[in-house]
């Protein structure tokens, strides 16, 4: 068990002009299951393999359990990584993959046979114990990789887009069968994915990251519901919010003949910082309904309909300031309208999110 923290580290490649990990400052809890989120490139799979002791640390330092571990090497960090690839050696069976790493620390024997078996039974791998890696399917692969980590029981678990080879259904069992797993460990757990419905659904808490800038720390919900910045807005939730760059009045931000309500002093914070008259508005799409033509809603000619069977969303196009604008909105996918149709959209009172147009900062 133990606290993982990032001071101010930052990883620079030779020859490039930013770093590609830019002053990460991250205190991860004793326990925790922390989720380093963004596009690709953004740093995230970087800062993990700082932190593993895989690439160096140009400025900064990094510190496992308050002991600074920023030049020491991977073996002396008392960390288990899992990679996207499962890295097993094909020559050896699930058990002698599982207990490698044991032998290595000349661990005794019955200790050995006593952790693979259970890390085994937790997996849910003890029929496959005598088979070779090639005779596994993708998700067995990568219980083996898990199984692997956990007998060591290390200080720190790192996995870096660990289910990104599996097909979809196989990655929705598979990270709940993780997620379960660590609550019932308790290890500390940082968790690198690009896939942001990975990450809402996993961790305790998410770090989302872009361009090896930390843009936002917090819940799950707490980013869904007050994203810090533009990014972090459009980038957690799925589909993604509606967010659109309008005029800006003294009511609010117009969508044509539609006004999206502001208070007072969020036209202020629009306004300043170069914001001028413009204000970035934002709403998800769950937060809208489908109005009559006279009720105050923003006109969306439909190109698109989703149907998901509980859900239905609907793609469409709007004319903002001569430029077409696309939307996507959830309906009741008992009542979806047609293709070509024109539907009226309202967002639901208070669920809309403002930003200031030049900083890209919630306001």
């Amino acid at each position: 068990m133990a606290t993982v923290t990032y001071a101010k580290a930052s990883r620079i490649y030779p020859g490039t002009p930013r770093p590609a990990v830019d002053q990460l400052n991250l205190e991860i809890g004793d326990g925790e299951f922390l989720v380093l989120v963004g596009p690709s490139g953004c740093g995230k799979s970087t800062s993990l393999r700082m932190l593993a002791g895989l690439e160096d640390v140009d400025a900064g330092d990094i510190l496992i359990n308050d002991r600074n571990v920023t030049h020491l090497p991977p073996k002396a960090r008392d960390i288990a990584m899992v990679f996207q690839n499962y890295a097993l050696y094909p020559h050896m069976t699930v058990y002698e993959n599982m207990a490698f790493a044991l032998k290595l620390r000349k661990t005794p024997k019955h200790d050995i046979d006593r952790r693979v078996k259970e890390a085994a039974a937790m997996l849910q791998l003890e029929d496959y114990l005598g088979r070779k890696p090639k005779a596994l399917s993708g998700g067995q692969r990568q219980r083996v990789a898990m199984g692997r980590a956990i007998v060591r029981e290390p200080q720190v678990f790192l996995m870096d887009e660990p289910l990104s080879n599996l097909d979809a259904k196989l990655r929705v069992q598979t990270r709940s069968q993780i997620a379960t797993l660590q609550a019932k460990l308790g290890i500390t757990t940082v968790y690198v994915t690009h896939d942001q419905v990975e990450a809402m659904t996993m961790g305790h808490r998410v770090a989302v990251l872009l361009d090896g800038v930390l843009q936002q720390v917090d819940s799950p919900r707490a980013l869904y519901d007050r994203p810090a910045n533009v990014f972090v807005a459009g980038f957690m939730g799925s589909p993604a919010m509606n967010i659109k760059t309008v005029p800006l009045s003294d009511k609010g931000g117009r969508f044509g003949d539609v006004t999206l309500p502001l208070t007072r002093e969020q036209i202020v914070a629009a306004q300043s910082d170069g914001g001028g008259n413009r204000v970035t508005v934002g709403f998800r799409p769950e937060d809208t309904d489908l109005v009559g033509p006279n009720d105050g809603g923003i006109p969306i000619t439909v190109d698109l309909v989703e149907e998901l069977g509980s859900d239905a969303y609907v793609h469409g196009t709007v004319a903002l300031e001569g430029q077409d604008e696309r939307f996507v909105v959830r309906a009741d996918p008992r009542r979806t309208p047609r293709l070509t149709e024109i539907v009226y959209v309202r967002p639901h009172v208070n669920t809309h999110h403002a930003f200031n147009a030049a900083t890209g900062l919630r306001i």
